[in-house]
């Protein structure tokens, strides 16, 4: 019964969460106005030019990183992992940082979001060709190979930060902690189709990601093309990494914790772990975005510093319960 409920259950609370974000904040809006606002677009000035896209976007972000997490912990069979192994991340932090040192502007106020974007992918691309051995890839390799790739990648986000200027550290600062704040219909439009077909393609590799944890082999004698699964899988995680990064910059924790929540919960089915993930990490990022601008009103806490102190407490009370209760993830 809980399983069946939980996708109706996360559904009603993302709209509630939704609904209550548009409506609290420096301009206070009624519950009924908020919704009075849906069905009369363009009335209501402060909801459909700051707070809805805003309220958009964290759902975009939140649902793309927490399913991005599922798959990668489901291709890598750990609960541990996240999209940050594969390097999108970094990748997409020299593409950002760059730009803002070098000053690229061939794409005007879009370029800082499509050089991350484009680095991110490029970054995972690196790692997998360089982790992949006569047609074929080890999760182990994959995953040092992503260690070595992030650790140079953040050396050279270092070395841009070391040549920025005192109004480019402030641009630098302010991305690589995360904020909804610049949340715009067209920069909304401009990552939906991304977020979109990551998270309607996703789910069609449930049945394979199920198999994986059976191992490699086991999953390969039941028909898996375990490495076609694999490929998919990293791509499709990078593509949904990089969009949400390239449009709020990096924020933590999302893709680690969430899905873990949800296999507690719901357990380690895909067809059912993936669209609630969704689910779910659009209401842990509308909740930590509606928390980050309210706490220190007016001022704005960063996105990235909330879910980081708030998620990780909160994964080390998980992760010794559940030591403490299966003896480790052996």
């Amino acid at each position: 019964m809980l399983k069946l409920a939980l996708i109706p259950a996360l559904a009603v609370l993302l709209a509630t969460l939704c609904v209550a974000s548009a409506g609290i904040g420096a301009v206070h809006v009624p519950f009924g106005d908020v919704l009075a606002a849906l069905a009369r677009p363009g009335e209501h000035e402060v909801l459909w030019q700051i707070r809805f896209p805003r309220v958009v976007l964290a759902v975009l972000v939140g649902a793309a990183l927490a399913v991005a997490g599922a798959g990668m912990q489901g291709v890598f069979g750990n609960p541990l992992a996240e999209p940050g192994v594969i390097g999108v991340s970094s990748g997409a932090a020299v593409g950002a940082v760059g730009a803002i040192v070098l000053g690229v502007s061939t794409f005007g106020d879009w370029s800082v979001a499509v050089c991350a974007f484009a680095t991110g992918l490029l970054t995972t691309f690196i790692v997998y060709g360089m982790a992949r051995t006569q047609g074929r890839t080890e999760v182990v390799t994959l995953v040092l190979t992503g260690i070595a790739i992030n650790a140079i990648t953040w050396a050279i986000v270092g070395v841009f930060t070391f040549l920025a200027d005192d109004q480019q550290l402030r641009s630098i600062t302010f991305w690589n902690l995360g904020t909804l704040g610049g949340a715009t219909w067209p920069l909304v439009g401009a990552i939906t189709p991304f977020v979109v077909a990551g998270l309607a393609l996703t789910p069609l590799l449930s049945r394979p990601l199920d198999l994986l944890a059976l191992g490699e082999r086991g999953a390969r004698h039941l028909g898996v093309e375990t490495e076609r699964v694999r490929l998919a899988v990293i791509f499709l995680a990078a593509l949904l990494t990089g969009a949400s990064v390239a449009a709020a910059g990096a924020i933590s924790f999302v893709g680690l914790v969430v899905p873990h929540l949800i296999r507690l919960v719901a357990g380690p089915g895909h067809r059912l772990l993936l669209p609630a993930s969704a689910l779910a990490g659009g209401c842990v990022l509308v909740l930590a975005d509606l928390i980050a601008r309210t706490v220190g009103a007016p001022a704005e806490l960063p996105i990235g510093v909330l879910t980081a102190l708030l998620g990780g407490p909160f994964f080390l009370v998980l992760l010794r319960r559940t030591r403490r209760k299966q003896g480790g993830w052996a």
